[in-house]
């Protein structure tokens, strides 16, 4: 099961090439960078109980394609991570379509 950032890092890339943030170097699509954005975390008491950390997974991709987009998704089925998917955007001075994933790991 996929647990860490690490981990994930790992399962995505087993996909598809997948970097932090950006690729330094050109890269041909399909491909994935991911970043974390922030912690949200589950208090009471004053006490932290849950800390999670909030990761967002952008697939690029030459035309809308819903088989890799299947496959980002199954990945998140087999590990139990639930997502949230945004819409997919075309940049046109990129000439690529982006769909954003969102997920939350618990540390």
């Amino acid at each position: 099961m996929i647990r860490t950032l690490p981990q994930l890092a790992q399962a995505l890339n087993a996909t598809y090439p997948t970097r932090y943030s950006h690729f330094t170097t050109t890269q041909a699509p399909p491909f994935i960078c991911y970043i974390d954005d922030g912690e949200e975390n589950f208090h009471a008491d004053n006490t932290i109980l849950v800390e999670g950390t909030l990761i967002n997974i952008e697939l690029y991709t030459k035309n809308k394609d819903l088989a890799a987009e299947r496959k980002v998704k199954d990945l998140f089925k087999q590990n139990e991570i639930p997502y949230e998917k945004g819409p997919t955007i075309f940049i046109e001075s990129e000439g690529l379509f982006l769909t954003t994933f969102s997920i939350k790991l618990i540390n």
